[in-house]
């Protein structure tokens, strides 16, 4: 049995969730968020509790139970809590600021970019090197992050460019001098 599909998950009072013809809605304070349960996956819920069971032992179904769980549990947890994700912009001259909803970064090319957030997303620039990237549904905030990071990756000599917080660059040493 897979170990994520066998999970059971808590649904919060302030939440609420439906199945209808295949499509999980989970409603709460942040937001609505739709998942689609495949047809080879039972579903009950009870006691504000939700569990999930699979129909057969194929390969292709053991991977949906489990999937289907975790998106499920992503999708409750948005709509309480929301999803975020942290950009650290280093470098000279490297910034980003917001103007009105739009976002525009500085990442040393001849021209500053423009971000505009998709429906959903917010940014929030705390300082002129940080960016926070919010939402409630987790694959999309991931994603958006992952558009700002792929504008300027950083690179492995100087650290410069966009990354994750959190996240280590491997370093090279540059050219040493010969004789």
């Amino acid at each position: 049995m897979s170990r994520v599909g066998k999970k059971q998950i808590t649904i919060p009072a302030n939440v609420q969730v439906t199945l209808t013809d295949g499509i999980l809605k989970a409603k709460g304070p942040k937001g609505e968020l739709m998942v689609r349960v495949p047809s080879e996956i039972s579903y009950s819920n009870e006691n504000s509790v939700i569990s999930f069971a699979r129909s057969s032992d194929l390969k292709d179904i053991r991977a949906l139970h489990g999937l289907t769980r975790a998106l499920s549990a992503n999708a409750i947890e948005g709509v309480v809590n929301g999803f975020q994700r942290n950009l650290i912009i280093e470098g000279v001259g490297y910034r980003a600021e917001m103007r009105g909803n739009r976002l525009f970064l500085s990442l040393g090319y001849s021209h500053p970019i423009l971000f505009i957030p998709p429906d959903g997303i917010d940014f929030a620039v705390p300082a002129p090197t940080q960016i926070h990237v919010k939402g409630i549904d987790k694959h999309l905030v991931g994603e958006i992050a992952s558009k700002i990071r792929r504008l300027r990756p950083p690179e492995p000599y100087k650290g410069k460019g966009v990354r994750y917080e959190g996240e280590q660059i491997r370093r090279k040493a540059g050219k040493s001098a010969g004789k």
